[in-house]
């Protein structure tokens, strides 16, 4: 004896189905969601693509001007450095003894400085400094020397 006013069970995916229809995510949908997909994987390619271009650029960034002969010229002191991976003790020794140490700098004319922390620096430009007036009032001294000589008539050259 079978029972016929029993009715077909509905199943979740219909329900489901026709939750996704009312989103805008139904079958006849597809289509549209796989272009936008499409246009957002071109466009993110493309933003990889300008930020990879920037890193390597020989150019500026969105500039078509090239870049000045000096520029080019001091491009290798700015070049990022290549660090090893710690665990590899042959490059980090090879890495220290080119003088890639963390903490060195790099001067004006290329050469790496060691041993160049603020307060040797400070003491430096004071040194410097000290040096600039002593010359400076040397130099007066043995003018004002010169012109009294010069005046009782010596010659002095």
């Amino acid at each position: 004896m079978i029972r016929r006013n029993l009715r077909e069970a509905k199943t979740s995916t219909v329900n489901a189905q026709k939750l996704l229809k009312k989103i805008g995510l139904g079958k006849e949908d597809y289509p549209f969601w796989k272009q936008v997909g499409k246009a957002l994987l071109c466009t993110y390619m493309l933003c990889g693509l300008a930020w990879l271009y920037n890193e390597t650029s020989p150019l500026g960034w969105w500039t078509l001007k090239p870049k000045p002969k000096e520029e080019k010229e001091l491009a290798h002191l700015y070049e990022r450095r290549q660090f090893p991976y710690p665990g590899d003790q042959e490059a980090m020794e090879e890495f220290i003894a080119k003088g890639g140490m963390i903490g060195t700098t790099i001067g004006p004319k290329g050469v790496i400085e060691l041993d160049k922390d603020s307060i040797n620096y400070q003491a430096e430009l004071q040194k410097k400094k000290f040096e600039q007036e002593a010359n400076k009032l040397w130099i007066r001294m043995r003018n004002e020397v010169v012109a009294e000589l010069q005046e009782k008539g010596f010659d002095v050259e």
